[in-house]
């Protein structure tokens, strides 16, 4: 798909969430409030289970509290609904609700006995909860009779007849205004005034017209509109508010050399820190060629695993490993499953030759996964030995050297 764009035009805004048929509102030089420095991940809270009955890694994490080995990597609070009374908004699923919460990173900070039933215990626990305002986390504690608790897999954790510190009004995101700048309207669509909503997707141009991937989504109202200083009849459209999700600042430069022609030699990507590591397969998902073919079965790839010190330079290693720089072949572990399976530049089985792999048996290893980028993907690291089994179960013969 192409656009003929005036030229410099850099992105276009594509309704394809208010009309049953994708439209154009127009097209840009530029967009303030697309790349920011995103908020940190904030301190740990303080939580406590109250009336607590414990089980399992929970209750051996008790024998060591106060230390860091009374840790656990997650606590789901299961809801125990009173009868006839569930939300209308509560849907069961095969391991609770959908009212579950989550604690992650959880240090048992403190113990006592408890003084809501005899025989049990309350608990104050050290961490973080998965979902953040934005997700929808209820500020208000739901009318339950208790809490089932339990672990990633759904093992038993035991039981509490209370939490405190878990619902909580929490400090909102901060609102990030965006600016559409050298912005030039599209029929058949009226002209964008003031008061307008947008509801839009944000997608880069190439330089050579083509339409590449998304960068996020803007859902905003149209607060001021003006001509702009990029040329004539063109205007700049301020917003009040901004983007779904963000970007980081320093992924303008990754979008600056994808419309430059995308990377010109291998391993590019190792020059830039986790973060920008995390952005770089999103970036070659959607400038990839579609309907290419693969490359025949029994093809022996070879990849660079010198700069393979975390699982998101993984993703960017094996993407350019099958398909050449700037190349993508996943950026999680179901994305990868995904293009073992054809259709993504190798058909299979085929041989991978990972050079270098000591770098990798040095880092991917057992533990836990704190990305500095956001609370949602902190879990359990993803390990060569994760990798190596996904391989197998395709067929695909891995020379570690």
């Amino acid at each position: 798909m192409t656009t003929s764009a005036l030229s410099g035009a850099r992105w276009l805004l594509l309704d394809d969430y208010t009309s049953e048929v994708d439209v154009m509102p127009g097209v840009f030089h530029d967009i303030d409030g697309l790349f920011v420095d995103l908020e940190p991940v904030p301190p740990p809270e303080i939580f406590s289970l109250l009336g607590c009955d414990p089980a399992g890694p929970l209750l051996k994490a008790l024998r060591h509290t106060g230390t860091e080995r009374a840790w656990l990597p997650s606590i789901a609070l299961v809801p125990v609904h009173r009868p006839q009374q569930r939300p209308a908004t509560c849907r069961q699923h095969e391991h609770g609700c959908t009212c579950d919460e989550e604690l992650i990173d959880i240090t048992v900070v403190n113990q006592r006995p408890s003084a809501t039933r005899a025989g049990l215990v309350d608990l104050d626990l050290r961490g973080y909860i998965r979902l953040l305002p934005e997700w929808g986390l209820p500020e208000e504690k739901p009318d339950v009779t208790g809490f089932r608790l339990a672990a990633l897999d759904n093992e038993e954790l035991g039981e509490c007849l209370d939490v405190v510190g878990v619902f909580r009004k929490r400090p909102t995101t901060p609102v990030r205004p965006v600016t559409l700048i050298g912005f030039r309207p599209e029929a058949p669509l009226p002209g964008i005034v003031e008061g307008r909503r947008i509801t839009a997707s944000v997608v880069a141009i190439q330089r050579d017209g083509r339409i590449a991937g998304g960068a996020g989504v803007l859902s905003a109202t149209v607060v001021s509109v003006c001509p702009s200083r990029s040329g004539d009849g063109l205007l700049d459209i301020a917003l009040d508010d901004g983007m779904e999700e963000p970007l980081p600042r320093g992924a303008r430069e990754i979008f600056q050399m994808w419309y430059d022609g995308g990377p010109a030699e291998p391993n590019l990507w190792a020059r830039y820190d986790r973060l920008m590591r995390h952005e770089w397969p999103g970036l070659a998902a959607s400038h990839r060629l579609q309907d290419l073919p693969d490359k025949p079965a029994g093809t022996t790839y070879h990849l660079d695993g010198r700069f393979v010190t975390d699982i998101d330079a993984f993703y960017c290693a094996i993407g350019e490993a099958i398909n050449g720089p700037g190349g993508y072949f996943g950026w999680n572990l179901s994305t990868l499953d995904d293009c073992l399976d054809h259709g993504w530049g190798a058909a299979g089985p085929f041989q991978l030759v990972w050079h270098h792999s000591d770098v990798a048996r040095r880092f991917l290893i057992p533990g836990y996964d704190r990305p500095d980028h956001r609370l949602l993907d902190w879990g359990p690291s993803v390990e060569l030995n994760d990798l190596l089994e996904i391989f197998s179960e395709h067929d695909i013969e891995v020379e570690l050297r």
